[in-house]
């Protein structure tokens, strides 16, 4: 293979960190190099959507009260236990109290009250608002000790071992580093360019849009997994797909996300190995019901049976896939089968007709991306094909994000994956962004995504990275990239 110049942006980042030009990966011992392929959006886990920057926020920066193993269930972390009531209504933690803030101040009850209090109030923009709206109050009786109080009827679990997910993916944040700031403008909190953190890393320093930098927290209590033997975890945003792949060719980067293509050949080379996982993150062309073409049900249906999702499974992503007739994987405890929408253009035509009789329906099709838009070329010749007249606009993916999940929802169609978790609470939110009401209720949610259409579901993502073999003790699943970050090791 030919050797591709690596870009600026990672010899300047290998510059300042160790002084020297040279991609070699010796050079960097225990500093692990890991790709994004966007800026983390934001480090505060009150204002995120970004999958990569939550797994950073709960694994790498933060804690959270419980985390999921690797069979998906919740087991303590900053909370050593939790109770249930008898009647439900009465959710107490018991917190750890070893557990201290990168500059020394204690984590306690008042950082988890605070914490979900902000997220319960929809001045701050909480994305997953919805799931903490049975809370009728949050108390601290003591400060290894919490209580929240639900509503009489509330749906939630409530078994000995039972969590909601939120529990596991909100990292708490220190209170009396924001707590003088409204809700409102925790956007703008000095905390958010400067994090103090109270996980196994600690917080060195962020160029935007080019890399953010960790280092172990030798102070990490032992009984939580003890200091990372990493010393340094630096996420590196590159976005070009060859990029990627000749930095890890030359030691550059030690794990990137490469495209389908590239898997046979890292496959083959000496230095690298693929790690390929099942995700809870389905890809779907989701549709805004309050905009023409798509606030009509028999264009949305139509769309449904011209795109060839087999065709997409096999031409775009090389089998790394499964096609999906809905949201939820198969596997999960409350997947609902779907019924199977056949490719049948021929319907599809009939519908956008009958939809639209006096002119072909036109629309924009948002994506993030700059280069040549595989997966939305192929959308666009399959919906050309039935009637309508697709434009495909790629954008930066904080702008698409802002355009399609943000309070506006300023978009007639987009293309996007959906990070999901085991609990399914990522349903309800895609009621807010499509325009269709979505159920608290998981199975429900299936029904209403299977009867109103507002998502046409395209495959379930499976995660492909390649990575270094001088890493070792990585193990990714459902939960993502990083759950063991922080008991990886670098072979000397």
């Amino acid at each position: 293979m030919t050797r591709v110049t690596i870009p600026r942006i990672l010899g300047v980042t290998l510059l300042l960190t160790y002084g020297c030009g040279g991609g070699d990966a010796a050079r960097r011992r225990a500093t692990v190099l890991f790709a994004s392929g966007a800026d983390l959006q934001s480090i505060n886990p009150l204002l995120t959507v970004h999958p990569l920057a939550r797994q950073v926020q709960r694994y790498v920066l933060l804690t959270t009260l419980a985390r999921y193993d690797s069979a998906l269930v919740p087991r303590a972390y900053l909370a050593r236990s939790w109770r249930w009531s008898p009647d439900g209504l009465r959710l107490t933690f018991r917190l750890r109290t070893d557990v201290r803030w990168h500059d020394g101040t204690p984590t306690t009850a008042r950082d988890v009250v605070w914490t979900l209090q902000a997220a319960r109030d929809p001045a701050t923009g909480y994305p997953r608002l919805n799931e903490l709206q049975a809370i009728t109050s949050i108390d601290a009786s003591d400060d290894s000790t919490v209580e929240l109080h639900f509503a009489t009827g509330a749906s939630h679990p409530h078994a000995p071992g039972d969590l909601a997910f939120v529990f596991t993916d909100l990292a708490i944040l220190p209170a009396h580093l924001l707590d003088t700031v409204p809700h409102d403008r925790l956007r703008e909190a000095s905390w958010n360019l400067h994090p103090v953190g109270n996980g196994p890393f600690r917080f060195v320093t962020h160029e935007p849009n080019r890399r953010w930098v960790f280092a172990r927290n030798a102070d990490f209590p032992a009984a939580l997994g003890g200091a990372p033997t990493v010393e340094r975890l630096i996420v590196v945003v590159v976005d070009e797909p060859m990029v990627k792949l000749s930095a890890l060719v030359s030691g550059e980067l030690d794990f990137a996300g490469i495209s389908p293509q590239h898997v046979a050949f890292v496959r083959r080379h000496p230095t690298l190995g693929i790690c390929e996982y099942p995700l809870i993150f389905p890809y779907g062309l989701l549709f805004n019901t309050r905009r023409p073409p798509f606030n009509d049900r028999r264009a949305r249906l139509a769309a449904a049976l011209a795109i060839d999702r087999q065709e997409i499974v096999d031409g775009y992503l090389f089998g790394l896939a499964d096609v999906a007739d809905g949201p939820v994987p198969a596997g999960l405890p409350q997947y609902v089968a779907p019924p199977h929408l056949p490719l049948a253009p021929d319907s599809a035509r009939r519908l956008v007709k009958a939809s639209s009789p006096d002119s072909a329906p036109s629309f924009e099709l948002l994506t993030v991306g700059s280069g040549e838009g595989a997966l939305e070329q192929m959308l666009q010749a399959r919906l050309t094909a039935v009637g309508f007249k697709v434009t495909i606009r790629q954008l930066e993916n904080s702008t698409f994000l802002s355009r399609v999940f943000g309070p506006r929802h300023d978009f007639t169609a987009a293309v996007t994956g959906i990070a999901g978790d085991p609990g399914l609470a990522y349903l309800q939110p895609l009621g807010d962004v499509t325009g269709i009401a979505i159920p608290n209720d998981p199975v429900a949610a299936q029904r209403v995504f299977a009867d109103e259409l507002p998502v046409v579901w395209l495959y379930h993502a499976r995660g492909v990275q390649a990575m270094s073999q001088r890493i070792q003790g990585v193990h990714m699943d459902m939960r993502g990239e990083l759950p063991t970050v922080a008991s990886w090791r670098v072979a000397q």
